[in-house]
């Protein structure tokens, strides 16, 4: 199914044609024509998967249809999302697509200055995107008015409900006083997102486009055993004999990356640090040089594991296998999106390798592992084993046994 078979506005058609979009995804197929007919939906999808067109192109189509002047510290479109990358990411996403509408859109998430949001907010805006906690800020303020809120989504509801949000969000959404829409995304559905959408959505359309926690089959998944002392090591050297560029590299720690940075520093690699420790201001600008390949290598925590929509990302390596088996899903999410191919690369200690079969029985396949002279490591079975070998008293046979016996005999009658 093609976007134009939607009749959707000039303006929204004209913004797809320049991001060189044709072909709708799965969730684009089922979500965009309910809910342009202003249908509260629950939609499963991963990500990679176009959501982001699935909730909001519905949404500025009805604000097409219906034009409102906003007055100050109003607000018509309120999309709340777990975390300030994600929001810098919707309103860029999101902001494409109104390129060629009169629409206002702003994100709200703290790392950054109130005062700064409170001008735009007291002129009102059309859009908001926001962090739950720099959202509840605002309303306390007073810098913000949501009883005229049209269009609610929750993106990520289920990374909110894991960050301990819902009560905020609960709180905010009681604000709103006007019937309004409501769209919950979420990677996956779980019980609690499943009780959190009977108390926030009116008779909603469940969608589901893939079971729970499916990957891409577009991507490629391979494992380097590698001891922890080695991983620098062989990272840069897979990076030069495969000729990567563009990589995601995800650490466990923020020592950690800072460690490899270091050392991919001494080898004359590009690269840029995202984590916690790194301002706001720092870590846009090393996804901004990212993105226009200014740089090779982007080594990221946890924190940049949801929401980053880099285009053409083929690889995205795990330095380290994260702490649960649900986040390498997130992690190499942001490769092989929209159809395209990307390789999940792996390099796994032997002290993770419980870990990475936890991985491999929740994607319901074993990976494949390649070897790499020089970089040798003996696997943790073999290793209890050996230990569990040197442990065992040794075995004698009956003849060696019957002898000790006799011996111990003699001694005593001695």
């Amino acid at each position: 199914m093609i976007f134009s078979s939607l009749d959707l506005a000039p303006e929204i058609q004209q913004a797809l044609d320049a991001c060189g979009y044709n072909q709708m995804t799965p969730i684009q197929q089922q979500a965009i024509i309910p809910a342009r007919r202003g249908r509260d939906l629950l939609a499963t999808a991963q990500t990679g998967t176009g959501k982001t067109a699935a909730f909001a192109l519905p949404i500025l189509q009805q604000m097409c249809d219906r034009p409102k002047s906003i007055l100050p510290g109003d607000v018509r479109t309120l999309i709340l999302t777990p975390t300030r990358e994600l929001a810098e990411q919707l309103a860029e996403t999101i902001g494409r697509y109104a390129r060629f509408l009169p629409l206002s859109i702003t994100a709200l998430y703290g790392g950054s200055k109130t005062s700064t949001q409170e001008k735009k907010l007291k002129t009102g805006v059309d859009i908001i995107i926001a962090t739950p906690g720099r959202l509840l800020e605002h309303v306390v303020q007073g810098n913000i008015n949501l009883s005229e809120v049209e269009f609610v989504v929750l993106d990520e509801a289920d990374r909110m409900l894991d960050m301990g949000f819902i009560t905020d969000v609960q709180s905010l959404l009681q604000k709103i006083q006007k019937k309004h829409q409501t769209l919950l995304f979420s990677a996956t559905l779980s019980q609690p997102v499943k009780e959190l959408a009977n108390k926030l959505l009116n008779k909603p359309l469940v969608i589901s486009v893939a079971k729970q926690n499916a990957i891409a089959d577009t991507i490629e998944h391979v494992v380097y055993p590698v001891s922890e002392h080695d991983k620098a090591a062989l990272f840069v050297e897979l990076i030069e004999a495969q000729n990567w560029f563009k990589v995601l590299v995800f650490t466990s720690t923020k020592a950690q990356a800072d460690e490899l940075m270091l050392k991919l520093k001494k080898a004359k690699i590009k690269a840029a640090l995202c984590h916690g420790d790194k301002s706001q201001g720092s870590r846009r600008r090393a996804l901004a040089d990212f993105k226009s390949a200014k740089i090779q290598v982007l080594i990221a925590t946890e924190v940049a594991a949801r929401g980053l929509d880099i285009q053409d990302l083929e690889h995205v390596v795990n330095y380290n296998l994260p702490f649960l088996a649900e986040d390498y899903v997130h992690r190499i999410g942001r490769a092989g999106r929209a159809g395209n191919k990307g390789q999940a690369i792996s390099l796994v200690s032997r002290e993770e390798e419980r870990t990475l079969a936890n991985i491999e029985r929740l994607i319901g396949s074993r990976i494949k592992r390649v070897k790499i002279a020089g970089y040798e490591v003996g696997s943790r079975e073999t290793l209890l084993d050996n230990i569990a070998q040197r442990r065992r008293p040794p075995r004698t046979n009956k003849a060696t046994q019957t002898q000790i016996s006799r011996n111990h005999t003699k001694k005593r009658q001695g």
